[in-house]
């Protein structure tokens, strides 16, 4: 009987990322609009990527089964 193959939860996977050591990371919210209030160092401060909460990340494991463990 063949295998079914897991399916990759879409929407998780354009919000998370999953690094080589198998940290899950998240981008910062309120970033998207009302840019021109925001001073150069708090537009800066929206790229990085920060580590996602533990009780997060066994959810968002659960929903990207083909990232990385």
């Amino acid at each position: 009987m063949a295998q079914y193959k897991q399916k990759t939860h879409k929407s998780t996977a354009k919000r998370f990322r999953i690094t080589r050591t198998g940290k899950v990371l998240h981008m910062k919210s309120r970033r998207s609009h009302l840019q021109r209030r925001k001073s150069a160092r708090a537009k800066r401060l929206f790229q990085e990527l920060l580590p996602t909460a533990p009780g997060d990340t066994k959810r968002v494991r659960r929903l990207l089964p083909y990232g990385r463990d």
